[in-house]
């Protein structure tokens, strides 16, 4: 006995559509005779040619078969369908694992489920599938009925056959439409053992090895960390890419990694139900920020934070665009190193604070003005460890203490080098009443050795650390040094401040040559 079940409608698929008037288009545009019926009562499995628009609806819990013209699917995607239905399959029910061989120059891919039956054809969703807490990879895809068509299309024989008959694909006319052929389904309701085999003559291995790499499961990519929102991957081989679902959505060469997005919100759902082949970024952008949020895993977290450094290098990834991600980025290298954040135009407006950063050993990393704004708000709400430009003035700032020496607690080979620092001013037109104070101090910086002398504006007098007293010349180098300070106001590393450094200089040898 044979049943003829649901075609593939004209208004999904108007390529398959052979008519002896011409276009698709016209095909649309043509009535119903007065004669046809407008409503068919017969059984479906009586022999009647299922049609949605004519035909009581079959039951409605059964698998939602995704339909809609998909004249861009390949053999590939269609056989990806057939395999993600087969090992949706065996997740549900427990069942053994899919295989997939060739036997007798056909593909065979084979599940030891509950088998195919003939409601499987209609478009109703799987409330099963769309309910399911596992990880179901069939939900989205090119639907069945489409994978159908594409086989067909395609130039690929199918046979299916599973406990609950044989199924082949035939051209028909469409009832009361002698004009128009369209693609149906043969029912043999005759059981053929457990779970669902299709049978694939025509299609090749590079088909079936296409169809394969389109699942993270027959890929080989390496699991670096699983989140609540999905998992980051690193691929082995070729660009990274985004899977949902365990299934590819689309290539990113840029991105740092792979990701499998595995919990979805209902825009997500949307968008993939509409999009079907041609998954944008903008369909799982949101999932995959979540993701790298949530990730904790040194692997994700050093990679990210190595990202920042990447815009000097020129070579950021693309999640770094993402102002959260690379907010995210900048936070995790602040933990890892010892960094100090600055803009554009901080580097050229503030190039003594630049030095001084480096000297207190930080690595100085610039940052986008958009970037550097959101670490400024950081800082302003209470993460003072953040070293910006704000913080770190703060911190070089406080980081000074004095322990003044007065002049009789030096010995006399300090005294006497303390007293030539008038001779040493004047030989740069320092007169004696106009030199600035000169103290000296056991200590400079809390924890840090580095500063041997300073202009302090709040005092108003250079202090010189007590260890420069040990040789006139670091003790007359230091003193000259502060004392360009103290007289211009210039900051070191300006033009101005070397303008007055060379001068001395000058000075100071016109003096020695003379003498």
């Amino acid at each position: 006995m044979r049943v003829l079940l649901p075609q593939v409608g004209r208004h999904q698929r108007p390529d398959l559509i052979a008519t002896q008037r011409g276009t698709a288009a016209a095909v649309k545009q043509r009535k119903p005779t007065s004669k046809q019926p407008k409503r068919l009562a017969s059984n479906p499995t009586q022999g009647a040619l299922l049609d949605q628009t004519t035909t009581p609806a079959l039951p409605r819990d059964h698998v939602h078969l995704t339909h809609g013209t998909c004249r861009g699917a390949e053999t590939e995607h269609a056989i990806r369908e057939v395999i993600a239905n087969a090992l949706d399959e065996q997740m549900l029910t427990g069942t053994g694992d899919v295989e997939i061989y060739e036997d007798d120059g056909a593909w065979h891919i084979r599940d030891y489920g509950r088998g195919l039956q003939i409601e499987h054809f209609t478009l109703n969703e799987s409330q099963e599938k769309l309910t399911s807490q596992a990880e179901i990879i069939g939900k989205f895809g090119v639907g069945l009925k489409d994978a159908l068509a594409t086989f067909h299309r395609r130039g690929v024989a199918v046979t299916i056959r599973s406990q609950h008959g044989t199924f082949r694909l035939r051209e028909a006319h469409k009832h009361n439409f002698d004009d128009i052929t369209t693609l149906h389904v043969e029912y043999d309701p005759e059981a053929c053992g457990p779970g669902t085999d299709f049978e694939l003559r025509g299609v090749s291995q590079a088909d079936i090895r296409a169809a394969k790499e389109l699942f993270l499961r027959f890929t080989g990519d390496d699991v670096i960390e699983t989140t609540g929102y999905g998992q980051v991957l690193r691929s082995p081989r070729g660009p990274a890419r985004v899977y949902i679902t365990g299934v590819f959505a689309n290539e990113e060469p840029n991105f740092l990694f792979s990701y499998n997005i595995t919990s979805l919100t209902p825009a997500m759902k949307k968008r993939l139900n509409r999009e079907r082949l041609n998954v944008g970024r903008t369909t799982y952008a949101d999932r995959v920020k979540a993701i790298l949020r949530s990730a904790s895993s040194d692997a994700v977290c050093d990679a990210l934070a190595d990202q920042v450094r990447g815009r000097a290098r020129g070579d950021q990834c693309d999640e770094m665009q993402w102002i959260e991600i690379a907010q995210r980025a900048l936070n995790l290298l602040h933990e890892r190193s010892r960094v100090a954040f600055i803009s554009e135009a901080e580097m050229h407006l503030a190039p003594d604070v630049i030095d001084h950063m480096r000297r207190d050993g930080h690595d100085v990393v610039m940052v986008s003005d958009a970037h550097k704004a959101k670490l400024d708000e950081q800082y302003q709400a209470g993460d003072t460890d953040l070293r910006t430009m704000e913080g770190f003035l703060t911190e070089f700032n406080e980081s000074f203490s004095y322990q003044f020496v007065e002049r009789d607690q030096l010995g006399d080979a300090e005294r006497r080098i303390l007293d030539r620092s008038a001779d040493i001013l004047e030989l740069v037109g320092i007169g004696r009443g106009s030199a600035p104070p000169i103290r000296i101090s056991e200590t400079m910086r809390v924890g840090l050795d580095t500063t041997s002398g300073v202009w302090d504006t709040t005092l108003r007098a250079i202090v010189i650390k007590r260890s420069q007293l040990g040789s006139l010349a670091d003790f007359a180098g230091t003193l000259l040094h502060e004392a360009a300070h103290a007289t211009t106001g210039a900051q070191d590393v300006t033009r101005q401040f070397e303008s007055v450094l060379t001068d001395y200089l000058g000075q100071t040898a016109q003096q020695a040559v003379a003498g």
